[in-house]
């Protein structure tokens, strides 16, 4: 459910009532207060928002401006519904792909962002939007970063060791 849609209750409706699959809500041009209510809605009846719906934090513009993505937000999101959706995530609208992995350290478990075969296409996305070539390295450097988001397996690792005698001082 795209940001413009995301208050649209028939739709909401459907999709909640007379669909049984994952729901991806983006949270762009979005109030608190509506985030809360469209949690609410999923909550009520056959709803099922805790393992249905995806919430992405959003910011709707094409392209957004660095300093207007705000993915501290994501932890907003978190805070107030990790426990009560299936999971949040990140929508961007931005240039390049480096907003994606700092939203993924910081715990966006989705990634969504638009891609396109020529970003000098006229239209609102196009600009913002990620070309084959863009979303292929995204793809690359999500698994990158998921692979080096780790906690050392013992304090010295073996690839230190060799530089560890070598190099450091005291031992």
């Amino acid at each position: 459910v795209g940001s413009p849609s995301n208050q649209h209750w028939e739709l909401q409706k459907v999709l909640r009532d007379e669909y049984t699959g994952e729901v991806h809500i983006s949270t762009g041009m979005t109030t608190k207060e509506e985030i809360e209510k469209i949690v609410r809605f999923w909550e009520e009846g056959k709803g099922d928002a805790k393992n249905r719906v995806v919430m992405y934090n959003c910011t709707s513009g094409y392209p957004v401006p660095f300093r207007d993505v705000c993915l501290l937000d994501i932890r907003l999101l978190q805070e107030k519904y990790a426990h009560r959706v299936k999971a949040i995530g990140f929508s961007g609208h931005h240039l390049g792909i480096a907003i994606d992995m700092a939203a993924y350290a910081l715990g966006a478990e989705w990634n969504e962002r638009h891609f396109t075969k020529d970003r000098t296409w006229k239209g609102t996305d196009h600009a913002a939007s990620l070309e084959p070539a863009g979303l292929g390295k995204l793809c690359r450097d999500l698994v990158a970063t998921y692979t080096a988001m780790t906690y050392k397996s013992e304090d010295i690792l073996d690839l230190e060791k060799e530089q560890r005698a070598k190099l450091k001082w005291g031992q």
